[in-house]
This record gives C-alpha cells, structure tokens and sequence, in this order.
C-alpha cells in the first residue's frame, strides 16, 4: 500500500488519500491524549476552540506522530526544508482545531455513538487481539502498559468514532452530477487544436526605453543585488615547523611514546609493525610533531607580546618570519597567495582594522597577521554600476511587457485576423504536455473547458519564460455510445475530490463560526 503511495504521490487522488489518513490520525491522537481542560496559560496551549484547549503536549504528540506518517508515505525521513516546505506544522494544528469543531458540531446534529460500536471498534484492534481474537487480559494490559485507562480509552475511541460519523454524513451528502461525468468523459476523450501567439521578453527588449528615475528607483529598491562584499587587506607572516626542526631533539623514549599514541599509523600487511623497525620513522614523526608545537608556542608567545602596540614586523622578527602583503579581497575571493587557507581568510574578517590576530595553524605553517585595511559591504552609485542596473531593469520591464503584450493579444484573437501558430490536434494527458507549446497543467486544463461558444482563454499562461495567449480552433468530440458503460467507473474516480470538496466547504464554514485562537510561538518557525 506504502509502496503504490509513494510511486503515484503527485496524483490528484493519492493527495486527497493523503490528506484523509492523517487527518483522520490526528485526530485520533487528539482524542486519545486528551480534550483540553480550558486552563493552558498564554504559554501552555496550541489553539483555543469555542473554550476548548488544545495543550502543547497534545500538539507536539500529534505533531511527531503526523510527521511519522508522512515519513512512512514517502518512505525516508523529512528534512527540515521538506518539512517546512510541506506545512507539516499547520497540518497538525487544523487537524486539531478541526476535529473539536467536528465534535462540537456532531453533538449538535444528533450523532451519536452506541457502547456497542465502541466496543465493536476496539475488537478490531489488532494490539488487544490473541490468535486473532479480542482478549480482555490483552487489552488490559495494553492500557496498563501506555498508562491510560480503559474508561479513558474507550471514551475517546467513542469521540472518535462520532468523528468518523460527522464526516462521512457530509461526504455521503457529495454526488457526482451526469453533466461533470459527461465533461469528465469529453475530457478524457476528446481532441482539441490550439491556436496561439507567444511572447518571450528577448522578443521585447528592443522596444524598451529606460530612464534615469526608473534606473535610481529600481536601485534603491534592489540595493542587496547590487551591494559589493566587505572587502579587506592584510599583512602576514608564516613560521613553518620545518624552521624549529633544528632546534629540538627526541629522546628514544619519546620515540617510543609517540609510536605508542599513535599506533595505528604504523601497520604492515600483518598489521602493527613493531616499534624497532619503523623506529626511524617514529622517530621522524615525533620530530616533526615537537618543531610544530614548538613553532605554535613560539608564534603564540610573538602575538602575546605585541598585541598592544599590533607589530607584527616585531613579531615576525621575534620568530624568523618575514611580512608579506596581499590587496584587497573578499571572503569568496581570497587574494591569490592565501587562496585555499580557508581558516586565514576567515579569521581575517573577524578582526578589526589594525588588529593584530593569531596565531592560525592551517597545513603550509603558523601565520600571524594584521589587517591593514577594511572596506565594508556597500551600494556603489549609479553611476557605478549603471550598466548592471540597466541589465537588471531591462530583464523586469521585459517581462512585464511580454505580459502585457499576451494580455492585449486575448482580445485580438476573439476578433480574429491575428497571425497565430497551432498546435495541432492533441488529447488531454494530466502531464500537461501541449504540442507546439510545452509543458502546462494549468494550460492543460483550461483548453479542455474552452468551447466554439467561448474559445479564448481568459488569461495568458507562463510557460518557461514566454507567456502565452490562445484560442480554441477546434475541438473533435468523441462519440458517446461509450458512455453508459464507463458512467459508473467515471463516478467512482470523481467521487474522493467531491467529497473531500463537501468536507472542506463544511469545515470552512465550521471555522467561520468559531472563536479560534492560536498561540503564534506555534507556527513562527
């Protein structure tokens, strides 16, 4: 089931099933963890219905859970992004929020659950159920072992349950007219020929004439495309290990001790290499280790020294080292004899014009460095950048007017006489695919409504970047002799949308009446 979901997921009628199995989850988790006792604090609730409290603890319960069914539809966890994107987080509040107006609601037109259904329902629940059959020892100790009590659990499965009834007395109430299973039939079934005139903003840059005012206008409004980085300059030293190496020496112990932490760096195709034969070798290595943290301390004792006055042609010369200079560059732009040295460059921008910083260890050596000087992040004049604005400028007014220009060609083609491309005939595909035009649901659609009555779409469609205005030419209808037999089939595949139509005008109109309050901490990330 899992599987078949999330391969036909984009479908009109998995998203309404969608919808349903977590809709109808939350609101088994709502009833199940409580129904509010009206005394959340400002920080203690989610949303107030009509006086009814839905709690943070019911929220967050519903909320993981929610995502749980999500995570098992699609088959992988949700990242952040896919989450957010999803309103994952306001699926669960209205889920909520809407089954205390259903149960509100229900009350008031006379539903009502008997201790028989209830107990029916609880039968069927395979975790209180022995080899195959319902064991009250088993649903005992269920209860028991969730901390909940039968008369709490039956009591909120019998809520449930007059839930469950409330909405399928409204989705009962949705029906399929013979007229929407004809145009449904016709849709399926028939063949339509487009004409159409097309604008791209290439086509209509040409004609356009930009001013000083819009250029100002657009830059100020635009000022982050055009601002320039923070830009700054440095002068550095580096002191490598290679330069103290003279200066140390390791005792075989201290051989030995090094091999000994850092074992794993010396395996043959045997495995661990005793310590005399890559004796050498440990010996080099801890050589090596005792000149970097040597130069380290060295380079740290400098910058401790000359901090205050910020030398570093002092403190260079305290270590060996000598002071380079680079120009100005920025944090995605390092000047070309620090690229690489991303721990340096970030360093950079952290400290203030004429502060001494370091020392900063990276894989070529120590550095020390002072910034000489700071540009900070800003909006060059027009003047400037005239150039980029009108690039910017040009691409908005381009697009603009090749709107317009679809817009002013619909009125056009109900007159006739304008020189238009076809399509040629096409049947209707819900991937919207259109010859001649390209990709388009929502063109889609609408060509399969248009009619010899009313043959001109009633606004342009975006495709791409080319916006365009069409017209029916003609549309062959399919014979209906096939009609009867496929009515029944048609019905059954409109039914879920019409339903869950009926469901979401009902609720619409439920929430319409309410006092709904919701805690804004809620939904602000």
């Amino acid at each position: 089931m899992l599987g078949i979901m999330r391969k036909y997921k984009q479908s009109i009628l998995i998203k309404i099933v969608f919808v349903v199995i977590v809709f109808s989850f939350i609101g088994t988790i709502f009833l199940v963890w409580g129904k509010g006792d009206g005394q959340g604090g400002p920080t203690g609730f989610a949303a107030k219905v009509d006086g009814t409290t839905i709690t943070l603890d019911q929220y967050q319960s519903s909320y993981y859970r929610t995502r749980g069914v999500y995570e098992q539809i699609y088959g992988r966890s949700l990242s952040p992004e896919m989450e957010k994107q999803m309103g994952i987080k306001k699926l669960t509040l209205d889920g909520l929020v809407d089954n205390v107006l259903i149960r509100k609601e229900a009350k008031r037109m006379g539903i009502k659950v008997g201790k028989d259904e209830v107990a029916a329902e609880i039968a069927k629940v395979p975790a209180f159920q022995r080899n195959g059959a319902f064991d009250f020892n088993q649903y005992q100790q269920t209860l028991k072992g969730s901390r909940m009590t039968p008369k709490d659990f039956e009591e909120a499965q019998g809520e449930e349950l007059l839930v469950q009834k409330a909405r399928k007395k409204i989705t009962d109430q949705a029906a399929v007219s013979e007229q929407e299973i004809l145009q449904a039939f016709k849709k399926k079934n028939d063949k339509v020929e487009l004409q159409f005139a097309s604008f791209s903003p290439a086509e209509v840059k040409g004609s356009i004439r930009l001013t000083d005012q819009e250029l100002t206008s657009y830059l100020q409004d635009h000022q982050a495309e055009f601002q320039t980085p923070e830009q700054v300059s440095i002068a550095y030293t580096l002191v490598t290990p290679a330069q103290f190496a003279s200066s140390v020496t390791v005792s075989p112990e201290e051989a030995q001790g090094y091999y000994q932490k850092n074992i794993d760096r010396y395996q043959g195709k045997g495995g661990i290499l005793p310590f005399e034969t890559v004796k050498e070798l440990a010996t080099a290595d801890a050589l090596k280790q005792k000149a970097a943290k040597q130069a380290y301390e060295k380079a740290a004792e400098a910058v401790n020294k000359f901090r205050g006055p910020a030398d570093l042609d002092a403190a260079a010369a305290s270590i060996g080292g000598k002071v380079e200079k680079t120009p100005l560059f920025t944090a995605k732009a390092p000047a070309a004899a620090i690229a690489g040295e991303s721990e340096l460059v970030s360093r950079a921008f952290t400290l203030k014009q004429g502060e001494l910083g370091g020392p900063v260890e990276t894989a070529r050596g120590i550095y020390l460095l002072k910034v000489a000087e700071k540009k900070p992040a800003a909006v060059p004049p027009l003047a400037q950048i005239r150039g980029q604005v009108e690039q910017k400028v040009l691409e908005v007014k381009a697009a603009e007017l090749a709107k317009k220009k679809a817009e002013e060609m619909l009125p056009q083609l109900a007159k006739g006489g304008a020189q238009l491309k076809e399509t040629g005939s096409f049947g209707y595909s819900e991937a919207g695919s259109v010859p001649g035009i390209g990709t388009s649901p929502e063109l889609m659609e609408e060509a399969f409504t248009l009619t010899p009555a009313s043959p001109v779409a009633k606004k342009p469609v975006k495709i791409g970047d080319r916006w365009y205005a069409v017209k029916l030419k003609a549309r062959v209808e399919a014979p209906t002799t096939e009609l009867a037999r496929n009515s029944e089939g048609i019905k059954q595949a409109l039914l879920p949308k019409k339903q869950q139509e009926a469901l979401d005008s009902w609720l619409k109109e439920l929430r319409s009446k309410a006092k709904i309050e919701i805690n804004p901490a809620i939904l602000s990330d």
